[in-house]
């Protein structure tokens, strides 16, 4: 009989999400109504202050062509920079109908993904470092076995994205660009951002170790 400390466990193989991540996860972004809810619909609700932004984009993979099958999970702070986690100091000042988080999906037939949600405020770490206003982005699709994750900061904040630390370890500099969500019209500078995530090639995205 084999002793206790001599068995090996072997790693479960890694499986590929999909083809039924929309059905799974996000059903009425194919019509399905199967919940008294739409988890993941609404980031935040109409009582949540701060600044309404739209964040959109593609999803772009090593051939240039579009990821149509993609969903996109969100955690952010709200516009003061708090989480809804009840480990962070200010949780008790979190509006009540501010999620914090939600889901994102890429269109079938345009292969865009759009939310809306509030910009959030900088946030402080537990070691006290500020961070720039940020999302948190994790990305699932047919053919990824295993979720990318990343951030999504904003064009506008440029002191505070100069002085962030996860930004700072990326080199060289130019690939912090791939995070940047920019303005889609430049000259009107609205609410409405932009930012495309390629998987593979010259222009991929930075993706992070969580």
């Amino acid at each position: 009989m084999m002793a206790q400390e001599d068995k090996i466990l072997q790693e479960t193989p890694s499986q590929t999400v999909g083809p039924y991540v929309h059905t799974g996860l996000a059903p009425w972004a194919i019509g399905l109504d199967v919940f008294k809810t739409d988890i993941g619909a609404e980031i935040v609700g109409p009582k949540s202050k701060g600044r309404r932004i739209t964040v959109s984009g593609r999803i772009i993979d090593g051939a240039d062509d579009l990821v149509r099958d993609a969903l996109i999970e969100v955690w952010q702070a709200n516009a003061n920079g708090i989480y809804r986690h009840v480990e962070d100091p200010k949780f008790g000042e979190l509006e009540k109908d501010f999620r914090g988080w939600g889901r994102a999906w890429t269109n079938f037939e345009t292969g865009k993904w759009s939310f809306q949600t509030v910009k959030p405020g900088p946030i402080k770490d537990r070691d006290g470092v500020m961070h720039a206003p940020h999302l948190n982005i994790w990305i699932v699709a047919r053919g990824i076995n295993i979720g990318l994750s990343t951030r999504i900061y904003f064009v506008d904040e440029t002191d505070a994205n100069a002085k962030d630390p996860v930004l700072n370890m990326i080199l060289p500099e130019q690939r912090r660009q791939t995070l940047l969500a920019k303005y889609r019209d430049e000259k009107l500078k609205t609410n409405d951002y932009v930012v495309d995530i390629a998987l593979q090639g010259d222009h991929e995205t930075v993706f992070l170790n969580t």
